[in-house]
């Protein structure tokens, strides 16, 4: 069975919002079956910085809405967005 990479950007509501911390939440949202990968913390503006990972999971599993729908769920989260997914 194949495995898909997808590269997820996470930003935050704002530039207290403690990235280390939201990560963590991240990490417990997910479904299961998902596994983080590299994970960056990529300068926006003024200060803010967005979490930028890459999720692996089974190609079996589907897209990539109940992840996205994990993570928006989580307080301190403003926006996710879905910037690349490939086969491994």
């Amino acid at each position: 069975m194949a495995r898909v990479v997808m590269t997820i950007r996470v930003m935050p509501d704002g530039v207290e919002i403690d990235l280390d911390n939201l990560l963590k939440r991240i990490k417990k949202a997910i479904p299961q079956g998902t596994d983080v990968g590299a994970v960056e913390k990529q300068p926006v503006a003024f200060g803010l910085k967005a979490l930028r990972m890459n999720l692996v999971r089974e190609e079996s599993k589907g897209g990539t809405d109940d992840i996205e729908q994990a993570i928006s769920a989580i307080e301190g989260v403003s926006q996710v967005e879905v910037e690349r997914v490939s086969r491994m």
